[in-house]
């Protein structure tokens, strides 16, 4: 099932200071009733100044806790979307429309529904199980959501009896199988900043760093995952270094703005991002940065406070997957 992902090219921005835009943020954040939630995957002074920050699953409990009428997430499409769905009666903001995920546009609800069609046709009795790294219209046809965090306690409480069928990033269901013991039909999905790391540039990192610590995301493949000394989501990562107290150098292999707030909360330690593949010019690729993430800026906090826009508009089927997620992350 192959995939064709496009991503636009963001827009150069006038620079301007940074204190500057931040104290502007603060104030129309006041101005216009707002709250800031921030992924942390976004630029480290746009997690500086939001009201909450965290993973997937943590942002998406904060969420349903805000007070304010206005949420601005800054993170990807589908984490504002899951926002809007857990807060109907809000506005939600997001700093640039074009702020997607190669996961998400894997894996898209009408193909996802032929699937299951054809998979009901040759008699398989299976509950969809999706990361939370999916469209809205997908959540609508699925009846779990997980986050890295959460995945394998839901994966146990799927009944025994039904097959899983696990959407859309195959090396997380293929990691998940293999701590839970559960068969799973793997949908062929992938994100492009775990897909790209390293092998060889991880060992010679490890090699040049004795006693150096492997922190992994489960979206990794294989490989990785079975040269890494901790596997886990962003807030599994938090903890462990907040667990270590002899300073420690960790290679990180995850989208490199998670280094900021490990870097935070455990400053004593050294952090490395492990590099991805090897160009042909002989440099090591920056694709460790996640270049939708990247669209999240200062500049565009402050526009859509400004101008309000883009918003995330209700859709139909957000009443179906608000239920999924209810139930799944609440």
């Amino acid at each position: 099932m192959p995939v064709t992902l496009t991503i636009q090219p963001a827009m150069p921005e006038v620079h301007e200071d940074p204190l500057d835009l931040m104290d502007e943020i603060e104030r129309l954040k006041v101005e216009k009733d707002a709250v800031l939630l921030a992924h942390f995957y976004v630029d480290g002074e746009i997690q500086d100044i939001a009201d909450f920050t965290g993973d997937s699953l943590k942002l998406a409990r904060d969420a349903v806790t805000v007070t304010k009428s206005t949420i601005v997430f800054a993170g990807v499409h589908f984490m504002a979307e899951s926002a809007k769905i857990l807060n109907p009666t809000k506005t939600v903001l997001i700093p640039d429309l074009l702020a997607g995920c190669s996961l998400a546009d894997s894996c898209p609800a009408d193909k996802l529904a032929a699937y299951q069609k054809q998979l009901r046709a040759e008699g398989h009795d299976f509950q969809t199980v999706a990361y939370i790294n999916t469209t809205a219209a997908v959540k609508s046809l699925c009846d779990w959501i997980v986050t890295s965090g959460n995945a394998r306690e839901i994966i146990e409480r799927v009944p025994a009896d039904k097959e899983i069928l696990f959407v859309p990033d195959q090396h997380l269901g293929r990691y998940l199988s293999e701590v839970t013991g559960r068969p799973m039909i793997l949908w062929p999905g992938s994100c492009m900043v775990h897909e790209i790391f390293s092998i060889q540039d991880l060992l010679r990192a490890k090699k040049n760093n004795p006693g150096s610590i492997v922190l992994a995301h489960p979206e990794c493949p294989k490989p990785i995952l079975d040269l890494s000394d901790i596997i886990g989501g962003t807030e599994r990562m938090r903890k462990y270094v907040a667990s270590v107290e002899k300073p420690t150098t960790f290679l990180v292999a995850t989208e490199a703005n998670m280094i900021h707030p490990l870097a935070k909360l455990a400053p004593q330690h050294t952090y490395i991002p492990v590099p991805g593949i090897m160009a042909s010019d002989g440099t090591t690729c920056a694709c460790n940065r996640c270049p939708h993430m990247a669209r999240n800026t200062l500049q565009k906090v402050r526009d859509c406070l400004k101008t309000g826009q883009p918003e995330i508009v209700w859709q139909p089927y957000f009443a179906d997957a608000r239920d999924v997620l209810t139930h799944s992350l609440l």
